[in-house]
């Protein structure tokens, strides 16, 4: 029996080739084949949970107002997509999305915790510890809150500011009803009695340093018109080494002024 002659080497290289692109087409088709049933509504998203923090939401209205905004199926949809749908809700600071076989997604949230109302009395806006602004119903929350006003980009500072000088008033039994940086960078602070105190420009440590002198001493001056702290009406610390004080009550104006004719 004579011996079989081996294949030549470009015939062995075209049978390779020819299995290789067989294969690959072979997936190819698999994978089109499997991409098309994924895409097919065979597999629909039955059902959101929900879970986290919804004590300014619940789940039925949350599931109510972002389904709509949710495209595709289980495999098709766009997690991230979901998430930013979520997180646009009123309250929700953020929001994690995933997958729960066979057909439902599983979010949960984290609420807005609000520090401090932001903003002037017609606006519709609070500010998280973290020092984010953010928008809500105001009257949903603690009246008692304090407000806090400034330029938007420096929300996080300006709640740094109150949370370095509420303390203070604390021996003197007052709170910080409003803290304000105006525009040119002064600090203003509206105590809960009703009491205006103006405190300058300055970081921190400035602000704080002009507002310990003050309190260490306003008793003493106070005390020199019968007075005391709760009656001081206004103070002006943005003075060098002093500053201007009104006191309920109290006038530096003579009765026997003359008055000014027109």
């Amino acid at each position: 029996m004579a011996d079989s002659i081996p294949a030549p080497f470009d015939v062995k290289l075209m049978n390779i080739v020819a299995n290789v692109a067989f294969v690959l087409v072979a997936l190819m088709l698999l994978a089109a084949s499997a991409w098309w049933v994924l895409r097919q509504p065979f597999f629909p998203i039955s059902g959101i949970k929900v879970d986290g923090e919804v004590t300014h939401n619940n789940a039925v209205t949350l599931r109510a107002n972002v389904a709509p905004q949710l495209k595709g199926n289980f495999f098709t949809i766009d997690l991230a997509r979901a998430r930013t749908a979520f997180e646009t809700v009123p309250w929700v600071r953020s929001a994690v999305v995933r997958r729960e076989f066979p057909n439902k997604l599983r979010v949960t949230l984290t609420e807005q915790v609000p520090v401090a109302v932001w903003g002037d009395e017609a606006g519709s806006k609070l500010i998280n510890g973290f020092g984010d602004v953010f928008e809500a119903n105001v009257a949903e929350v603690d009246s008692d809150l304090p407000r806090l006003d400034g330029p938007i980009e420096q929300a996080g500072q300006v709640l740094g500011m109150y949370r370095v000088l509420a303390p203070m008033f604390e021996p003197y039994d007052f709170d910080i009803a409003e803290l304000r940086l105006s525009s040119r960078g002064s600090w203003k602070v509206l105590l809960d009695n009703g009491a205006e105190i103006e405190l300058g420009r300055g970081q921190s440590d400035e602000v704080s340093a002009r507002l310990q002198r003050f309190l260490k001493t306003v008793t003493q001056v106070a005390g020199q018109y019968r007075r005391t702290v709760a009656d001081v009406e206004r103070a002006d610390l943005r003075h060098n080494d002093a500053y201007a004080l009104r006191l309920r009550g109290v006038t530096t104006v003579s009765p026997e002024a003359p008055r000014k004719i027109k």
